[in-house]
């Protein structure tokens, strides 16, 4: 068990008791509304989770340190499938979903048994959702999240099924939601359409529009599905799988032949599929079919590596311009045995000639040959090669490539402009058709059922196309700080494709669809403008409003200002004062001052919850933030639960206690990149963290004390005051700018380091320095407090204050205590230790008994302060001619010289004392500390007249850059 569990849970149970993180509007106060994602509830959450919610709630404990009321409230996500899916997938026996839930719970159980009996009790969705809501809400207090527990709620339940209601009016008055035929991810087995939060595997995945082409065959059409239709000028056969189920299949009443696969996928896209015949593809392979621009025939040839399960399952073949089909083709070339069991000669493989229809510059006639042969690819196998050669060649017929003659009307005509030209002349000739893909594989749906493309009549949808909804959504993009900053072009990539998304589905736990209670909301659509909700839930819960009471004017009234509290009291029945309460509430608090969540919401929750703001809400209630961390991996690995390689948060504070995870969850990798949990590394953030409560709790009861120069304190303890005192300022400016990680390095690592330092110096009188490290400790612990807020309460307590260090005021640095020239001063004497250790190793045995340290002279200062003060660029005749011009340089002809190589050799100025005397006199008080620290006797001289310099060393000091001679 971690050592700082019990710490951790004596002050999660006191700031629970004192209700330190309710937050009620106060307008006295400058306000801060925080949000993060409410976490879905089909199970445990892990370490990955934790890191989000983690960083989350360091932003929120800052801001109220800051001085503002901060609301950070959470609520729980059960609606959609995912829940209804693993519940489905327990009832039926899977055993994969079994032991997934059985991982999840032997986390809060002691017994296998008592494992067995939750699960007994997991037949329900509800009774699923309301457990793990419970236990997550346990986990986040464990992890020491200081949230606003009054406003949770789920989103199944019935008050806020009504607000989705409301949402959803909303939508219909303005005309964003309508009812058509539309493509869209679906279960088969659930009958509904499906997305991200549904997923298994493919979360991204998107509907892919293939074109049908139909080839006229026998009686009917082979149907060959392309996204490259047209290159159907270059075709010089087609691939069929010889030993997989093809189907004579009416389609809408044409007979098709596909594969049997493709035939299930149709009878899902809106078309009558009616099986006349099933066969093995053998059975065509031989055969003949007619191009679509002219009658000359086309073989069909045998091809293992075509999947039935894609597309049509039939692939049509240029090899000219697909690389894939080229080396296909030259193997049966090279090796036409096998072919005669289909009636193909070899003469008939070798007699199919490789048609050119793009011209391209830097190629010949054949671009896919080249890139073939220019990566030396071999075989079929090389799936790699073959697919970058592939792209290659797509990529530059689609923006340099021009049709050739042989292609009819579109010769001459650019690729890149011609596509859409081909499709409306085929469609002249009733030879083409749509075939929908999801874009990826594969697309698991969370009962275990592959996921397919339906297209269903009646499907509501919302149109993000509709005239003048992107354009408000930009404008409120335009408007909102993106932190990082590199993450805006993904909204803004996902604002360009947004279009018709389906909103509605026939099954799953959610909201009915007010206008048509057949159907239910879908999870992403109900989750996108709740954080208005937490701003009036108490008040909901607390009053125990039904949910009949909560119709579409009180909503309006609440959130739109729209009515007078007498109409709505009468409409409602409930009270004016609380309506009137609840409307201030919702004014003080909104908007969401920031939102803070991972990458992977910005295609979904993200931009629709900024779509949704600007279509309901005045432009002064659109969110003002949105700052995004990465995910997190684990030993170099994605973490996936069915994987196994992921640690449940509520391990964390057993395993390693809340505070190490928050640090190293934050310190191991800055916000904007992926974070790699290794496990190795954790220890030393335990070693961290304990550094700092041992620090603090030997000062926390000295009496803290700020020696000011007419205290005359050593240059030690002015460095010290100093540098906390930049250390404050510092980061305060990390916090503000989002630079988590360098915050996290500067109050562990860096001030553990300053302060050992400081107490390791010889020479420091013990009053001066208990005095002063008990001041340092005082606003370390403060600075730490968002980070480690545990064993800071722990400490803060220890030290003597009243009150919660969560609800002390952040701290202001001291520039009265600031000096810059002492920091960089002291930067002088410990590069002089590090200079003398060098030397010290290329003493190769001897042993040096003293150190002869040479500081410059003033003048040499007085030089290269008069050049930074110049600005000038680092050129060697520049630098010269400003410092010849002055004549207390120039008498110093040669030595400036000296000066002006050492800036050419390290390109730019370095950092050094004030002057002279400040280095002189920093060197000897330290002479104890540098003479303890490498076992010298120290020495210093002015290398303007040292007394001792056998060796002519002092001629090659500089200020920041001393001469030593070891002896």
């Amino acid at each position: 068990m971690s050592e700082f569990v019990k710490i951790e849970k004596k002050w999660q149970k006191r700031w629970k008791k004192d209700k330190i993180f309710q937050a009620d509007p106060d307008p006295t106060r400058k306000k801060f509304f925080f949000t993060v994602p409410y976490p879905y509830v089909n199970g445990s959450l892990h370490i990955g989770h934790g890191r989000t919610y983690t960083i989350g709630d360091m932003i929120a404990r800052y801001k109220r340190m800051l001085g503002f009321n901060v609301l950070y409230p959470m609520a729980s996500h059960m609606t959609g499938t995912p829940v209804q899916g693993m519940v489905d997938r327990v009832n039926a026996g899977d055993p994969v979903a079994i032991e997934i839930y059985k991982r999840d719970l032997r986390s809060y159980f002691d017994t296998e048994e008592e494992v067995d009996a939750q699960i007994a009790k997991f037949t329900d969705p509800w009774i699923t959702a309301s457990y793990f809501a419970k236990v997550i809400s346990q986990d986040f207090e464990t992890l020491g999240l200081g949230i606003d527990w009054r406003r949770k709620f789920t989103t199944g339940d019935k008050q806020y099924n009504k607000f989705i209601e409301w949402q959803f009016h909303k939508f219909m008055e303005k005309g964003y939601i309508k009812q058509g035929n539309y493509p869209l991810l679906y279960c088969p087995n659930d009958g509904n359409p499906v997305g991200e939060d549904d997923l298994l595997e493919g979360a991204t995945a998107k509907v892919k529009e293939f074109t049908a082409i139909k080839w006229p065959f026998e009686d009917g059409f082979l149907v060959a599905a392309t996204l490259r239709p047209e290159t159907i000028f270059g075709v010089t056969n087609m691939w069929i799988h010889p030993t997989e189920d093809y189907v004579w299949a009416k389609v809408d009443g044409e007979k098709w032949v596909i594969s049997k696969a493709a035939s299930e996928k149709l009878k899902l896209q809106a078309k009558d599929v009616e099986i006349l015949e099933t066969f093995p593809g053998s059975k065509i392979v031989g055969k003949s079919f007619q191009a679509i621009h002219d009658d000359h025939l086309i073989p069909i040839l045998p091809a293992e590596f075509v999947d039935p399960n894609n597309a049509s399952g039939v692939v049509y073949s240029v090899p000219g311009h697909a690389p894939f089909d080229y080396i296909a083709l030259r193997d049966l070339w090279d090796d036409p045995s096998g072919l005669s069991q289909y009636g193909i000669s070899d003469e008939d493989v070798r007699n199919i000639e490789i048609i050119s229809m793009i011209d391209i510059k830097g190629y010949s006639e054949f671009p896919a040959k080249d890139a073939v042969e220019n990566r030396t690819i071999k075989s079929q196998d090389e799936g790699e090669k073959l697919e970058d050669a592939t792209q290659e060649i797509y990529k530059a017929e689609f923006y340099d490539g021009v049709m050739k003659d042989n292609c009819a009307q579109f010769s001459g005509r650019a690729i890149k402009d011609v596509k859409e030209d081909v499709i409306d002349w085929m469609k002249t000739n009733n030879r083409v058709d749509v075939f929908y893909e999801p874009d990826q594989r594969p697309v698991i749906c969370r009962c275990g059922t592959d996921v397919q493309i339906g297209v269903f009549a009646g499907q509501w949808f919302l149109d993000y196309t509709s005239p003048g909804w992107k354009d408000e959504a930009r404008r409120a993009l335009a408007s909102m700080t993106i932190v990082p900053e590199m993450f805006r072009s993904l909204f803004e990539n996902t604002f360009d494709w947004l279009a018709q998304r389906p909103c509605a589905r026939k099954r799953g736990i959610g909201t009915k669809l007010p206008f048509d209670p057949d159907w239910i909301i879908e999870s992403l659509s109900d989750s996108t403008i709740y954080m208005a909700y937490y701003t009036i839930a108490h008040h909901i819960h607390d009053n125990k409003l039904k949910p009949e009471q909560l119709v579409p004017k009180f909503f309006d009234f609440v959130f739109l200002g729209k009515g007078t509290p007498d109409k709505i009291s009468k409409i409602t029945l409930i009270n004016t004062d609380l309506l009137k309460k609840m409307q201030s509430e919702f004014r003080y608090w909104y908007p969401n001052d920031q939102r803070h969540t991972n990458p992977a919401h910005i295609p979904n929750h993200l931009s629709f919850a900024i779509f949704h703001h600007v279509a309901i809400f005045p432009e002064k209630d659109w969110i003002k933030n949105i700052s995004i961390s990465e995910y997190m991996i684990m030993e170099g690995r994605k973490m996936s639960k069915s994987k196994g390689n992921v640690i449940p948060l509520v391990e964390i504070p057993e395993k390693y206690g809340a505070d190490v995870f928050r640090v190293y969850s934050v310190s191991a990798a800055e916000p904007g990149t992926v974070m790699d949990w290794r496990e190795r590394d954790v220890s030393s953030m335990i070693g961290r963290t304990k550094q700092f409560r041992e620090i603090v709790s030997k000062y926390a009861k000295k009496k803290p004390k700020i020696y000011t120069k007419k205290d005359n304190p050593s240059m030690a303890t002015r460095w010290i005051l100093s540098k906390i005192n930049s250390t404050v300022a510092e980061c305060t400016d990390m916090m503000n700018n989002f630079r988590l990680r360098d915050f996290a390095i500067q109050v562990t690592s860096e001030m553990i380091r300053t302060v050992n330092h400081y107490l390791n110096r010889p020479g420091i009188p013990k009053e001066e320095r208990d005095g002063t490290i008990s001041y340092v400790c005082e606003l370390w612990v403060l600075l730490a407090a968002p980070l480690m807020p545990h064993i800071c309460e722990e400490m803060w307590s220890k030290m003597g204050h009243e009150g919660y260090v969560s609800l002390a005021e952040w701290p202001k640095p001291d520039k009265n205590l600031m000096d810059k020239d002492v920091e960089m001063t002291h930067e002088v004497v410990e590069s002089t230790i590090r200079d003398i250790r060098e030397i010290k190793k290329l003493l190769k045995g001897k042993k040096a008994k003293k150190v002869h340290v040479y500081v410059a002279p003033e003048w040499m200062f007085k030089a290269i302060i008069s050049i930074r003060k110049a600005e000038l660029a680092i050129i060697v005749g520049d630098i010269m001619k400003h410092l010849m011009s002055n004549e207390d340089f120039r008498k110093h002809g040669k030595q400036v010289k000296n000066i002006v190589d050492r800036i050419a050799k390290e390109n730019g100025l370095w950092d050094h004392s004030k002057n002279a005397k400040e280095e002189m006199a920093a060197l000897k008080d330290a002479t104890a500390h540098i003479g303890t620290e490498l076992n010298l006797e120290v020495i210093i001289h002015s290398s303007e007249k040292p007394k001792y310099d056998p060796q002519n060393k002092a001629r090659f000091a500089l200020p920041g850059r001393v001469s030593l001679f070891l002896e």
